[in-house]
């Protein structure tokens, strides 16, 4: 599967700061490996999605929308009931984001967390919003231009009064640091069934150097530890919530009931349901 850069594969008919558009589908895709070169705001309208960062994954719903940090992402982009899949798309470029923080004072909170993506809910304020974006989207390109900066600050001044202002410091900040970036990664996935090739991407590096900078960090090959990890999880879902093996084997990672089993007796010594009865 090969990567995909937005916006400038959407053939977007213009170079301005703020850029808008109306993505239309009837192809459900699964983790396709994605490079955000601006920050993005999906206003999902048709369809379900679920969007892996670095140090975060979130899956909404339609009633739902999404704000995204410039970067590497796995998206996944499932059809409605109508076999459709819609999200308004609203790309915007750090430039114009501080230069709206500075105008109307806003504070990037630096003791926030810092995080890729942002979920928030739709309301009455926002379904408006976004219709008269698709209703700008029609209009000539100067016209355009200049009334899609109005709408951005529109929306950041609403979301930071509604939500509080620690997703603009996320935007904003710096994440060169390659190191603590990579251990986000890790962490933050160390459950999710994502290959290392997927992982890879995330991080911004080959499969090769990704295996040679885990292996540095973790002095341990990376299957054998996301393995370790998932196992140990299982034995807390086992014993804690009383799941049994046939519950939680395919989403702790194993295709078949009896590897995870054995993979679980090997690192325990006796079998899940023989942990569930001591």
């Amino acid at each position: 599967m090969r990567i995909i850069t937005l916006p400038d594969e959407l053939n977007i008919d213009d170079s301005n700061h703020v850029q808008i558009f109306d993505y239309n589908s009837s192809k459900e895709i699964t983790k396709q490996q994605i490079t955000l070169n601006q920050n993005t705001i999906s206003f999902l309208i048709h369809g379900s999605k679920e969007v892996y960062f670095n140090n975060s994954k979130i899956a909404i719903e339609n009633s739902e929308f999404l704000v995204m940090k410039s970067g590497h992402c796995l998206m996944t982009e499932k059809l409605s009931e109508i076999k459709h899949y819609r999200s308004l798309l609203l790309f915007f470029s750090n430039e114009i984001l501080l230069k709206i923080v500075q105008k109307n004072d806003l504070e990037t909170l630096k003791k926030a967390e810092k995080k890729s993506i942002y979920s928030f809910q739709y309301n009455a304020f926002i379904k408006r919003f976004v219709t008269s974006l698709l209703d700008i989207s029609k209009l000539s390109k100067k016209t355009r231009e200049k009334m899609l900066e109005v709408k951005l600050e529109e929306i950041i001044l609403y979301l930071s009064d509604k939500f509080g202002e620690g997703f603009l410091y996320s935007l904003i900040a710096n994440s060169d640091n390659s190191t603590n970036k990579f251990t986000q990664t890790i962490e933050s996935n160390k459950l999710n069934k994502l290959t290392l090739k997927e992982l890879a991407f995330l991080c911004n590096m080959s499969v090769s150097s990704f295996k040679r900078q885990f292996e540095k960090q973790y002095s341990e090959s990376p299957i054998k530890w996301f393995q370790n990890k998932r196992l140990e999880h299982s034995h807390y879902l086992i014993n804690k919530e009383k799941k049994s093996s046939s519950e939680i084997y395919f989403d702790i990672g194993y295709e078949n009931l009896s590897s995870f089993i054995q993979a679980y007796k090997a690192k325990y010594g006796i079998t899940p349901k023989q942990h569930q009865l001591k």
